[in-house]
C-alpha cells in the first residue's frame, strides 16, 4: 500500500456526551488526554465470520475493536469497506463524516476526539467517562480506494452511551433493581416498525443473536396470530412458578417462569402475558 506524505498531528483527548448528525464542527473536540491511550499498531488484520459473537466482531474490526474500552461486550464491529474517489475525504476528519455517511452507526455522531495518529491512519474515540466507547479508524489512500475513508469501526453496547444519545434511539433500555443500565444484548424493548402498523405494539428481546427469544406486548392485535405463540393477555394472574428477574423499564418489572414461553410484566395495573414470537417474526 502507498505510504501517506502528511503526518497527522495528534489532538488532545476529550470526554464527550454530544450527539448530532455528523454535519456541526463539533464532530471532532478537544480536550483533556485519557488515563490509558490506546498504544497498539493502527493496522491490524482483520477477519470475517459467519456470525455474530463477541469474538467475531473483534476479529473484523481489527484495530478498532481493539481501542474499546467497554464494561461488557463489544457490541458492533466491521472491517474495511471501500470507498470511491468521488467519496473520499481530503482529511481524517472528513474521512470520519464519511463513516456515517456510509455505515448509518448508530452510534453519536459529534464528540470525538483523535487518540491516535500516523501518517496514513488516524484513531477517533467517542469517551464516556475516560474510556472508548466508540472507536473508528480512518486510513488515506488504500488499495483502489482513494483520499481519507473509514477502514475498521467498533462500538461498546448502546447502554455505555449516554443517556442524551441513548433516549432518542430505537431501543429502550432496561435497569436491574438498583438502577444499573443493561447491556442491550442482554435485554431491551422496542416500538414496532410504523411502516408495517405495528407501532402500536411492544417487542421485548432477551439475549442476542441465535439465542435470542422476543416476546410482543401486542393490545391492539396489529400482528397477524400466526406470528406469535399465543395471544397476548392484559390481565392475569402471577404463575406461582414465575420468579422476578430484577430488570425494570420505568414501571414495569419482568417476570419469568423457567420455560421462558411467556414473559410476565408487571405494572401497577397488574399483570401482563407477553407470548413469545414465533421464529423469523420481522416487518420488511
Amino acid at each position: 500500500m502507498r505510504r501517506g506524505l502528511v503526518v497527522v498531528t495528534v489532538l488532545a483527548a476529550v470526554t464527550a456526551v454530544a450527539c448530532g448528525d455528523g454535519s456541526g464542527r463539533d464532530v471532532v473536540v478537544e480536550g483533556t488526554p485519557p488515563a490509558s491511550p490506546y498504544g497498539g499498531p493502527l493496522e491490524v488484520p482483520t477477519e470475517e465470520l459467519d456470525e455474530d459473537t463477541p469474538q467475531a466482531l473483534r476479529l473484523a474490526s481489527g484495530a478498532a475493536g481493539r481501542a474499546l474500552e467497554c464494561d461488557g461486550e463489544i457490541y458492533e464491529g466491521g472491517g474495511p469497506d471501500g470507498w470511491s474517489g468521488r467519496d473520499a475525504g481530503d482529511s481524517p476528519e472528513e474521512g470520519l463524516r464519511l463513516y456515517f455517511h456510509m455505515f448509518d452507526p448508530e452510534v453519536p455522531r459529534r464528540g470525538y476526539r483523535v487518540e491516535r495518529g500516523s501518517a496514513d491512519r488516524v484513531l477517533y474515540s467517542f469517551d464516556v467517562g475516560g474510556r472508548t466507547k466508540v472507536a473508528v479508524v480512518v486510513a488515506r489512500d488504500q488499495r483502489d480506494r482513494p483520499g481519507w475513508g473509514p477502514e475498521t469501526h467498533a462500538s461498546c453496547d448502546p447502554a455505555e452511551l449516554p443517556a442524551e444519545f441513548t433516549n432518542s434511539s430505537w431501543y429502550e433500555i432496561w435497569t436491574d433493581d438498583s438502577g444499573e443500565r443493561q447491556p442491550v444484548a442482554r435485554i431491551h424493548t422496542s416500538a414496532g416498525a410504523e411502516h408495517c402498523g405495528w407501532q402500536q405494539a411492544r417487542f421485548l428481546t432477551l439475549g442476542r443473536g441465535a439465542d435470542a427469544r422476543t416476546y410482543v406486548r401486542d393490545p391492539d392485535g396489529v400482528l397477524e396470530p400466526g406470528m406469535l405463540d399465543a395471544p397476548f393477555d392484559g390481565d392475569v394472574r402471577m404463575p406461582a412458578d414465575a420468579h422476578d428477574t430484577g430488570y425494570r423499564y420505568r414501571d414495569w418489572q419482568l417476570w419469568l417462569t423457567d420455560d421462558r414461553a411467556t414473559a410476565y410484566v408487571r405494572t401497577p395495573d397488574g399483570v401482563e402475558a407477553w407470548p413469545s414470537a414465533k421464529d423469523g417474526v420481522g416487518c420488511m
